[in-house]
């Protein structure tokens, strides 16, 4: 009876709580590297998000009849009608330190530097007004007809950016191509 006793009041043995003081470790690196994971792909997705956004934009201005609105006399022609917007004269923010390791507020006036013309993001029609992570450039090479936008990132603050690129371009016939992916170099810095 006493033996009985003793045994069920006997407890874990040293060997078994390590085991399970290890195991639970072992499961606590493994969900602090998914959450790292995880935020840096919650992250990620505003560059791809607005990328896409200025890539859809830049179709969009290129496809609009931009010629004047008069009456055409009978034999004329109004010249010029599809045509991508020129560049933007200023990354927003016009910095990387403004991103490094945080979150840029940026303003309306900087999305719309270049005017209303045919230029930058007021051509684009493109603004950011949340908080972002991210330094957006919209650059056009006439000479071949070709548009990038990147979104440049220091999620982590250590100098090192991430950079996103979308790339577009007039082909022969006149028709603008926009690459089915993104150009990414170093996501998750």
């Amino acid at each position: 009876m006493r033996r009985r006793l003793l045994q069920r009041a006997r407890g874990f043995t040293l060997i078994e709580l390590m085991i399970v003081v290890a195991i639970v470790g072992i499961l606590a690196v493994l969900a602090i590297y998914g959450v790292r994971k995880y935020l840096a792909n919650a992250k990620t997705a505003e560059a791809t998000n607005s990328l896409g956004a200025i890539s859809k934009d830049a179709a969009m201005a290129y496809e609009n009849e931009s010629m004047a609105g008069v009456i055409l006399p009978q034999g004329g022609t109004a010249g010029l009608s599809r045509q991508l917007c020129l560049g933007a004269s200023k990354s927003v923010p016009a910095t990387a330190t403004s991103i490094q390791g945080q979150k840029y507020q940026s303003t309306v006036a900087e999305w719309n530097v270049d005017g209303a013309g045919n230029s930058g993001f007021a051509c684009l029609k493109f603004t950011m007004d949340q908080p972002q992570y991210y330094m957006y450039s919209y650059v056009v090479t006439n000479s071949t007809g070709q548009f990038t936008g990147t979104a440049n990132g220091d999620l982590n603050g250590d100098g090192i950016l991430s950079t996103f690129a979308i790339v577009g371009s007039v082909n022969t016939n006149g028709a603008l191509n926009v690459a089915p992916n993104l150009q990414i170099t170093n996501p998750e810095e």
